[in-house]
């Protein structure tokens, strides 16, 4: 069984940036270091939310053998005005691709990340209201245009 306490290592790297470890040795950039962008700490949260539930809706799908290609996940968050700045909504939109995907099986995935699998998501649900939706690309529709459309909206 995994471990239930997990330790992780900020460092500061100078004016506002950080550089943030795991045991394991993944590291992640916090701030702007030597001209750099990082990603911010509440934006990690979001993403942290992405691959949490795409790693729960990957497993449920291929587990039920659907024919999935690629998944794109884009979350917007919307925190609050006051501090401190807690996201209040947040959105999650899926891209699935995949020749055949059975929609009812991708709804059954996202529903099962969202109401018993997706721990990020449970934690965030305190001071967020979460809601989501999917699209599913053809083949023929390209990868990049796909998630334009959706890093614009």
């Amino acid at each position: 069984m995994e471990d239930l306490c997990k330790d992780v290592v900020a460092e500061w790297h100078g004016d506002l940036a950080f550089m943030g470890r795991n045991e394991a040795g993944g590291t992640v950039q916090m701030g702007t270091l030597n001209g750099k962008p990082g990603i911010g700490p509440m934006e990690m949260l979001l993403l942290g939310i992405a691959g949490c539930t795409g790693i729960d809706v990957v497993s449920t799908l291929k587990k039920q053998r659907q024919p999935l290609k690629d998944l794109k996940i884009k979350v917007r968050g919307i925190r609050s005005g006051k501090h401190p700045r807690v996201y209040t909504e947040i959105e999650v939109i899926y891209l699935l691709w995949g020749d055949g995907l059975d929609p009812a099986a991708v709804e059954r995935a996202i529903k099962l990340s969202e109401e018993k699998y997706c721990s990020a998501s449970a934690m965030m649900r305190s001071t967020a209201k979460i809601r989501s939706t999917y699209r599913l690309v053809t083949a023929d529709e390209q990868p990049a245009v796909a998630v334009e459309q959706i890093v614009k909206t």
